[in-house]
């Protein structure tokens, strides 16, 4: 399978150096750093899913495209910032993170549990390109954001199918993959994240999980708006089997952004 877009299709010529936003630039830097990783979860998910050659195959080229993002990440990245030095930020990355690459089961107690945390990275991924295309006004960033959002909702696709099929054969329950989901969303503020933004940005001072990721998501949550948390929020409880448009959903929806607003207020007050 071909990916749909290529760096060459990028228009890098309308590049605008006086559109950049710093914090923001300082968040696409880690974004690409994670992107580029996903050979790691490629490997991850083809132990977890050994004997299922439909779904390794997907998984490789799922890979395939999130390495493209990130590769696409990075060049604007050194564009904005020529000091930037993505080698080397990777480099120290992989070292300080590293999936469960021996793992033959998956971390959610189930390849249901696991399709299910894939389709949320997928809905929160492809809610935050949304997001920096809907923000920035930089031309390259929007149309590289654009490009990524689009992917991920085909993500969140291949991996909601890959649910369905193994909901037929074993199901998961509503509750037990709203669990899962809820799970996965926690794990925003977890290592990697910090550590891509810490090593990303300089690496400067000692590395701390708590105040990276701080750091990161002050700077990230700043491009949201309602619309792209409730759509995010109803393809989540889609792969739970929940309504996504029922009351439920747009409860759900009206207090995460709720929480996103009052988290924003706190870190910047911190921050100052």
């Amino acid at each position: 399978m071909a990916v749909h877009w290529t760096l060459d299709d990028i228009p890098w010529d309308r590049f605008d150096p006086s559109k950049v936003d710093p914090d923001l630039l300082r968040a696409v830097k880690a974004a690409a750093l994670v992107e580029h990783n996903a050979d790691d979860y490629v490997a991850y998910l083809c132990n977890v899913f050994a004997d299922d050659p439909e779904f390794c195959d997907a998984a490789r080229h799922w890979g395939v495209e999130e390495v493209q993002h990130g590769k696409a990440l990075a060049l604007w990245a050194q564009k904005a910032d020529p000091n930037f030095d993505p080698a080397v930020a990777m480099q120290r990355f992989t070292e300080g993170f590293r999936l469960p690459l021996d793992a033959t089961a998956s971390v959610r107690g189930s390849r249901n549990g696991e399709l299910v945390a894939r389709c949320v990275v997928e809905c929160g991924t492809s809610s935050f390109y949304s997001a920096i295309r809907d923000a920035t006004e930089e031309p390259v960033l929007k149309f590289i954001a654009a490009k990524i959002a689009a992917d991920e909702f085909r993500h969140y696709k291949l991996f909601y199918d890959h649910l369905q099929r193994y909901q037929q054969k074993a199901p998961l329950s509503r509750l037990r993959r709203l669990a899962v989901a809820l799970g996965r969303m926690q794990e925003a503020s977890d290592d990697e994240l910090a550590m891509a933004y810490w090593c990303g940005n300089g690496c400067e001072g000692a590395y701390s999980r708590e105040r990276q990721s701080a750091a990161y998501e002050l700077r990230a949550s700043r491009v949201y708006r309602f619309g792209h948390i409730q759509r995010g929020l109803a393809m989540a409880l889609k792969a739970c089997d929940l309504d996504p448009q029922g009351l439920f959903s747009r409860w759900f929806a009206a207090i995460a952004w709720r929480m996103i607003q009052w988290r924003q207020r706190r870190l910047a007050a911190i921050a100052a």
